[in-house]
């Protein structure tokens, strides 16, 4: 009976080290030489690459943040009278799923984009803020679309008190729009 073979050696961790690209760092590259999980990154590089990556998420946030605003602004300019007062005063189910399936939508779009950007900053920021004004135009024309090709109207379905089947499927129609929009980017 022969002797059973050991098992080949375990590679080292650094094998598995390889370097990714870090958001917000000067073309979105790790600084030469450092990997992840390397306890040797001088603490000046460490704040450095810190620093830049939270001005990134500052930067994306206010961005998104900013889309999200605008596409309700926009929704509200399709939708029969003030939709803060539809939704905080009326209570109306039909305007809130309709608003709220909306900025979902943009929501995507806008996350696709960041996803897309490579970890350059400028560009990634650039390109949310063309691809959420298009996600909103989208959504716009998906609501116009609705009203004419559908014979849905908005303006009558969110005058209604009652959550309408229509409001569903429009807000279903926001977020594929949404979705396809994002998927698109990527």
């Amino acid at each position: 009976m022969s002797p059973t073979p050991l098992p080949a050696p375990l590679p080292s961790a650094t094998a598995f080290s390889t370097p990714l690209p870090l958001p917000g760092t000067p073309g979105g590259e790790v600084p030469p030489g450092i990997r992840y999980g390397d306890s040797s990154l001088p603490t000046s590089q460490l704040v450095e690459v810190l620093a830049n990556g939270a001005l990134a998420i500052v930067a994306y946030a206010i961005l998104g943040v900013l889309l999200l605003i605008a596409g309700f602004y926009v929704i509200d300019l399709v939708t029969p009278g003030k939709l803060s007062a539809l939704l905080r005063t009326e209570r109306n189910p039909n305007a809130t799923l309709v608003a709220a399936s909306g900025i979902a939508g943009i929501g995507l779009i806008v996350a696709a984009s960041i996803w897309s950007s490579g970890g350059a900053l400028r560009d990634g920021l650039l390109a949310t803020l063309v691809y959420g004004l298009v996600g909103i135009a989208a959504q716009t024309i998906g609501m116009i679309a609705f009203d004419k090709v559908a014979g849905i109207s908005v303006r009558e379905l969110t005058r209604e008190q009652k959550l309408q089947p229509a409001a569903i499927l429009l807000a279903v129609t926001h977020l594929v729009i949404g979705l396809i929009t994002a998927v698109a980017v990527i």
